[in-house]
């Protein structure tokens, strides 16, 4: 199989849900093929030659001028549209999505690019499960919705996600601001973390995710009256996904039980400061990462993981990921 056409399928065989892709930029229209379904999320970094921000769209929120819109994940600024750089509009499509322009974020000549596309539910459909109605596109078997609302003001508002099981992690992104950041809740933690930002766990709460919504507070991350909001909803499921947390050793080994061979891997140290850093097995090799809250391109880590058959572990000593007596979380996909 050629590079992006192995892409993880659930106990349902008609059912892909995540797949990498890598390619090249032109500078020119750039179809991109082999993702191996509809994406309904595309998460895009420059791999070398020089700084670019993260590009992310989705369906939900969709087309803008002449491109889709666009967040970038190392940023904070209010979602983008561009008339002549990115995926153009219209075009996600079965088995992938299309580029223009020369834009250093998705296409620049001569330059490497990674895509990781999850497939959500297709087109949103209205949810009405908390107080305020929400487009949701939720993949329910494989654990992943996106969510798009407006904001009311008023504390004690709720968001339905769309799913049947509680989320393990929800991000959550002010669309129409740039002085608001991305804020991420994991369950289990003591307060938010901001995907945008190395900063360990805060000791507070932006939101409270329950069975079948979100509930919010006031204020610009979650609900400052009619603003919109995007936000990206997953829960672990066997075979399939795992949200999961350990403490690191600074040794080999501390190997971290999935059920599943990984495919991608994200990691933040949440008891200290630390970046998302971001492993997938189409990059070779295995220690070569990108970070969720950084411009930078591919670096080395200097503690490898190492992608199992059950799960993953780590190849040597260091503080890539593995700072000894420190605790992450990580969200691994098969």
């Amino acid at each position: 199989m050629g590079l992006g056409e192995k892409f993880f399928k659930s106990a349902d065989e008609d059912a892909p849900f995540f797949n990498t892709v890598l390619y090249d930029g032109t500078g020119v229209s750039n179809p991109i093929t082999g993702v191996g379904f509809q994406p309904d999320l595309v998460w895009i970094k420059r791999r070398n030659i020089a700084t670019a921000d993260h590009y992310i769209v989705d369906t939900v929120r969709g087309n803008g001028s002449n491109t889709y819109k666009n967040l970038a994940s190392n940023e904070q600024e209010a979602e983008g549209t561009t008339t002549s750089k990115g995926i153009t509009n219209s075009t996600i499509v079965d088995g992938g999505f299309t580029m223009q322009g020369t834009g250093a974020r998705t296409n620049a000549n001569g330059s490497d690019y990674v895509a990781w596309c999850w497939k959500a539910g297709g087109a949103a459909v209205l949810n009405e499960e908390g107080t305020i109605d929400s487009q949701v596109s939720a993949n329910v078997a494989n654990g992943f919705s996106i969510v798009k609302y407006k904001g009311t003001g008023t504390s004690g508002d709720s968001v339905g996600h769309g799913l049947d099981v509680r989320p393990d992690m929800v991000i959550i992104k002010n669309l129409d601001t740039s002085v608001t950041r991305w804020g991420v809740e994991v369950e289990g933690l003591g307060g938010y973390l901001k995907l945008d930002q190395t900063n360990g766990e805060a000791s507070s709460h932006l939101f409270d995710i329950q069975n079948t919504t979100f509930d919010l507070s006031t204020g610009t991350w979650t609900n400052t009256n009619n603003d919109d909001y995007i936000a990206y909803c997953f829960h672990s499921v066997t075979g399939v996904s795992k949200v999961g947390s350990f403490v690191g050793t600074n040794l080999p080994g501390n190997k971290q039980t999935t059920g599943f061979e990984p495919s991608w891997i994200m990691i933040k140290r949440t008891s200290t400061t630390g970046g998302w850093t971001i492993i997938d097995n189409k990059r070779t090799p295995l220690n070569k990462y990108l970070s969720a809250n950084s411009d930078a391109i591919e670096a080395s880590a200097t503690s490898p993981i190492v992608f199992e058959n059950d799960g993953f572990s780590f190849g040597g000593t260091g503080v890539s990921f593995n700072q000894s007596g420190e605790t992450a979380i990580y969200y691994a996909i098969a």
